[in-house]
């Protein structure tokens, strides 16, 4: 749970920073997208795309210069694996598990922007971007509890994408993340006593992590600024 008061510290002051830079950059962007969930953890190894579910984003951005951006996003979906998918080994045959969960986070990060992209001089329309913060995720819908814990969890969002411009107020972009977590019931398989054939334990020492691929769309305001006395 100090992990979780962290996070919620963290987020809260991120984005009281990003409003108050919205007050004096009055340079502000609402968006959402569409994309998949993936899963890594005892019952996938490694990214596999038989096993994207559906998922979601919606996001608010506050541009702090003209490379740097902070961005709230909520973003959620279903999540699931399944032994009888592609085993990773003979044991994952008779363990046969498999999990589906519903999946939202919160989450706050900073975007590094490569090319100055908002230099009206230059004229570009593309820029590569990377992505890092921190957030909070909670799960529902695993049925089977073999341990307790909390379904609210801390996640670290680290990733990279591809932004175009289509005119001043709309851009799109392509976004690939990686969700790095310190939970390994994600998938409802961790450690257990070897000693009773249940076939149920996992590797306690490897936690779970989740991916978020998306398209997006964003939304730009632009305030005009108010004329000023000349004779003042």
């Amino acid at each position: 749970m100090a992990r979780c008061s962290l996070a919620i510290l963290v987020i809260t002051a991120s984005i009281g920073l990003s409003s108050a830079n919205a007050q004096i950059s009055q340079n502000a962007e609402i968006g959402g997208g569409l994309g998949a969930f993936n899963y890594t953890g005892d019952l996938v190894r490694t990214y596999d795309l038989s096993t994207s579910k559906p998922a979601a984003t919606l996001y608010y951005r506050n541009n702090i210069s003209r490379v740097i951006s902070f961005r709230t996003a909520l973003t959620a979906g279903q999540l699931a694996a399944s032994d009888r998918q592609n085993p990773i080994d003979p044991a994952a045959v008779n363990r046969n598990a498999s999990f589906d969960v519903f999946l939202a986070e919160l989450s706050g990060t900073f975007e590094y922007h490569f090319l100055d992209w908002r230099d009206d001089k230059r004229r570009l329309r593309f820029t590569p971007y990377l992505f890092t913060g921190i957030g909070l995720f909670s799960i529902s819908g695993n049925p089977n509890k073999s341990a307790e814990y909390s379904n609210v969890q801390l996640s670290v969002p680290l990733g990279g994408g591809m932004k175009y411009v289509l005119n001043p107020r709309y851009y799109i972009a392509f976004e690939f993340g990686m969700r790095k977590t310190f939970f390994d019931y994600l998938d409802n398989v961790s450690d257990a006593d070897p000693s009773r054939k249940t076939y149920r334990q996992g590797n306690p020492n490897d936690y779970d992590n989740f991916f978020f691929t998306a398209i997006t769309l964003t939304y730009t305001f632009y305030d005009i600024p108010c004329a000023k006395n000349p004779y003042r």
